[in-house]
């Protein structure tokens, strides 16, 4: 079978920086069910990876986690799936990605493919759902309201991926009114239709534009990006008692400010939960068919914003490319081989 892979990590605009193999087909076996990828999408932890991350034993490591496609082949203990369903999911970083023309993954993980979307469409959603869903409901908690500020949330780098959808899911799950931070006039538009009430720049100090707003203190904030910039604002905005979360990976992060205000700090990984195999492992898949069915029935919809080529290793570079270059907003999506 197809596959996009790398054996040496570095740049992007090495020739070998990602290269099109040829792989043996897996096996299904057990709760793993083999799927047909039919579109895929890429996320920042691809590019940090593929920069950093060098393959065990020297092997071909195969990236991309976002998918969507068609159950092949089924193990022996898939209760939930059979051959021929339609499926979305974001797979396990411990475990070969979803740039090749088959995947295996365990059904725990998968959820079913909205009917309303193309294969497209669908797999712009799932890593950047589940990154959302499990940050704002089982970390920050959203629907039991902070002390103060419990009814307003700070979503910074709302033109991303998981900003995107975080905001939808905001406005569809909740009634917490939404600030969120865009800098472009391009970005500020995509947040505006994403659903946020108010947009402020994160290019300038974020403590003085949400004072401006008038609206209080928010009682939860969720970092998505730049974390360490904007530090001193959050602490300074962040509502006493207030619930703070991020996603990115800043260099050094001093929490001992919280401490005043005894702000609790909450980190999110979405691949947490597959790489421990966890007992709730299977939260993800269900999680997943709640997207879908707010797909299908309108209340949010795909965060997709170009459809770039077909799954190969140009594209895929391009694309890397352009991820790093942080000029990106919603999702890129490769589709076909």
């Amino acid at each position: 079978m197809k596959a996009v892979a790398y054996k040496t990590p570095g740049s992007i605009d090495r020739k070998d920086a990602l290269q099109g193999i040829t792989l043996e087909m897996p096996k299904a076996v057990g709760r793993d069910m083999l799927v047909k990828i039919n579109a895929v999408s890429v996320n920042p932890v691809d590019a940090k990876l593929r920069f950093g991350a060098a393959p065990e034993g020297g092997e071909w490591r195969v990236l991309g986690f976002d998918a969507a496609g068609v159950v092949e082949a089924v193990g022996a203990d898939v209760q939930n799936f059979k051959p021929g369903d339609a499926v979305f999911y974001a797979g396990s970083i411990a475990r070969p990605g979803t740039n090749s023309e088959y995947h295996l993954v365990d059904e725990r993980i998968v959820g079913r493919k909205p009917a309303s979307l193309s294969n497209a469409e669908a797999a712009a959603l799932p890593l950047t759902a589940i990154t959302a869903w499990e940050m704002l409901f089982d970390r920050l908690d959203v629907k039991r309201p902070a002390p103060q500020g419990g009814k307003i949330i700070l979503v910074i780098g709302g033109a991303g991926g998981v900003g995107s959808i975080t905001i939808q899911l905001l406005r569809a799950l909740t009634d917490l009114t939404v600030i969120a931070t865009a800098s472009r006039p391009e970005t500020q538009d995509w947040v505006g239709e994403c659903g946020a009430h108010h947009v402020i720049d994160h290019r300038q100090p974020l403590a003085p534009q949400v004072k401006a707003l008038g609206l209080g203190a928010p009682g939860f904030v969720f970092s998505t990006t730049h974390t360490d910039k904007h530090w001193a604002d959050i602490v300074e905005l962040i509502a006493p008692q207030g619930r703070f979360g991020l996603i990115d990976d800043p260099k050094e992060l001093n929490v001992m400010p919280l401490k005043l205000k005894a702000v609790s700090l909450h980190w999110e990984l979405m691949f947490t939960r597959s790489l421990f195999g966890t007992p709730d492992m299977a939260e993800q898949g269900k999680l997943l068919n709640e997207v879908a069915t707010l797909v299908d029935t309108g209340r949010i919809r795909s965060t997709i914003t170009e459809v770039a080529g077909k799954i190969d290793a140009a594209t895929l570079c391009k694309v890397h490319a352009q991820i790093e270059s942080g000029s990106a907003f919603g999702k890129i999506v490769l589709e076909g081989f």
